[in-house]
């Protein structure tokens, strides 16, 4: 089963993206042949510094190493470093017809929040039919915001199938992450770094500390009980306790006599421990640049030569070859 995943590099990784993203892939890597890459020319649609983006992109492979990619059992590679997924997402773009894309409701979302209406930004489910083609993915795994774009994916292969040859393109499958933990910000609502809440995965431990205390609360005074639904300090502690002590705070907030500082407190040094190997494998991966360098042009080398096969025969399928 040949699996396939990619990630934006839009800046600091924070918990929302690594339990919402990142520890499904690198579970990922036990199911099946894994590959994963670094969506920089997707990054480019809402980012324009060279700069930025390069350094987005080595933090990210850092973030996915450090966080338990294994390059032994799966593939990591930066996008850009294939040039065969441009060369297919044109020749996609020749059956993909525009009300196809005009329905997508991703383009509709981010001019609504004020990116600019460029063709990258409105063609971008076709050149991620393309990562997605290129390498002959069996299985994806996307959130329920990407099942379009999936949907998308499979109306092109087919297409291109039908045109050319029912054995052009592998048409791959979606693996819905159902139960995936919407996981809130320090106001409540979904972290995101457009909102401007998130809990980065990894700083200075005082920052990160401060970050948590800001976390919002009600103005319940600290002898009376506190009330348990809706609590953004009890959800993000479920992701880092067990099941006894997330059952003790919420008794505790029952009981009374515990102010939100307390709870609060508690859920940091649940958060802190939770990454400690996180923060201390980033720590030897910034102090060799030159492995994670290795990793991901060994990681191109081999995205490169299955990409090939793929890009060889779709040439040959449609009449360039």
């Amino acid at each position: 089963m040949r699996i396939l995943t990619g990630l934006q590099p839009s800046g600091t990784l924070h918990i929302g993206n690594y339990f919402g993203a990142m520890e499904p892939a690198v579970q990922l890597q036990d199911k099946g042949d894994a590959f994963y890459f670094l969506a920089d020319y997707h990054a480019m649609t809402s980012m324009s510094d060279a700069t930025t983006l390069r350094e987005n992109v080595q933090n990210l492979a850092i973030d996915f190493l450090a966080c338990g990619l294994d390059p032994e059992k799966a593939t990591i590679f930066r996008q850009s470093d294939v040039s065969a997924v441009t060369e297919l997402s044109w020749i996609l773009s020749t059956v993909c017809p525009m009300g196809l894309l005009e329905r997508c409701h991703s383009y509709k979302d981010k001019i609504a929040k004020g990116l600019d209406a460029n063709h990258a930004l409105f063609a971008y489910p076709v050149l991620m039919a393309a990562d997605i083609l290129l390498y002959d993915a069996n299985v994806v795994p996307v959130g329920k915001d990407q099942k379009q774009h999936l949907e998308v994916t499979r109306d092109l292969a087919i297409k291109i199938n039908d045109r050319f040859g029912e054995d052009t393109l592998v048409v791959p499958e979606a693996m819905i992450k159902e139960n995936t933990a919407i996981v809130p910000g320090i106001d409540g609502q979904k972290m995101s770094k457009s909102y401007g809440n998130t809990i980065p995965l990894v700083g200075g431990k005082k920052a990160l500390r401060k970050l948590i205390m800001k976390i919002v609360t009600d103005s319940t005074p600290v002898e009376d009980p506190k009330p348990t639904d809706n609590s953004n300090v009890i959800a993000l502690y479920k992701l880092f306790a067990d099941e006894a002590a997330v059952q003790q705070m919420i008794e505790e907030h029952q009981a009374g006599g515990f102010g939100y500082g307390h709870f609060k407190q508690q859920l940091f040094d649940a958060y802190y421990d939770h990454f400690e190997h996180v923060r201390t494998k980033r720590e030897e991966l910034e102090n060799n640049l030159d492995y994670v360098n290795e990793v991901l042009a060994k990681g191109a080398e081999k995205a490169t030569a299955e990409a090939t096969k793929v890009i060889d025969r779709v040439r040959k399928a449609v009449g360039l070859r």
